[in-house]
């Protein structure tokens, strides 16, 4: 485990994410900024696993956020703060980022997440990036295959979700059934 001993004394020998005692190792926050311990987290198997398997987050494990957000360990807050992007199609985690307060270089930290670079970005019709959670409005009449119905433009899709393999696809609720909505035919509200 690499910087052991600050960490373990950082944190009280305890999850900085969840505060487990059990299966505790560091993790790395990426981009590092100091090459230092201040680049690490000391957390349990549990989150370790699931910031390591994005396919594995159980969002009912991060209402820890709820206290550990109010680290002033830097480290901390960028996970938290990444966290509840990550998961504010939840709903919850959005009341907490409204109320989550980084400093200008911890926020341009938790903005830089490396795996930006090679992740899919879904953009709207008006080259907007659209992220999980978000509302759009469809700008064409969509005939829903399988369904039977016209999705209307103008329609309001709440809480889309991003499909993680195709740039192309966003999935939303529209007469109260779950479909695939093409992004080039939405625009964020």
């Amino acid at each position: 485990m690499i910087f052991e001993k600050e960490l373990t004394e950082r944190s009280g020998s305890k999850c900085e994410l969840c505060s487990s005692v059990i299966d505790l190792t560091s993790f790395e926050v990426t981009p590092p900024q100091k090459n230092n311990a201040d680049d690490y987290l000391l957390v349990c198997g549990t989150c370790n696993e699931q910031l390591s398997n994005p396919e594995k987050i159980n969002p009912v494990h991060w209402h820890c956020l709820n206290d550990s957000m109010w680290s002033q360990i830097p480290a901390v807050q960028v996970v938290a703060w990444r966290m509840l992007n990550q998961l504010k199609g939840e709903g919850w985690p959005q009341g907490l980022l409204d109320m989550l307060y980084l400093d200008e270089e911890t926020l341009a930290w938790a903005k830089l997440d490396s795996a930006d670079e090679d992740a899919i970005k879904h953009i709207d019709s008006n080259g907007n990036i659209l992220q999980n959670g978000d509302n759009v409005v469809l700008i064409k009449d969509l005939n829903v295959k399988g369904g039977g119905f016209t999705a209307k433009r103008g329609t309001t899709v709440r809480g889309i979700r991003l499909d993680p393999n195709n740039a192309e696809f966003i999935e939303g609720r529209v007469e109260g059934q779950q479909i695939v909505i093409i992004t080039q035919y939405v625009k964020k509200s």
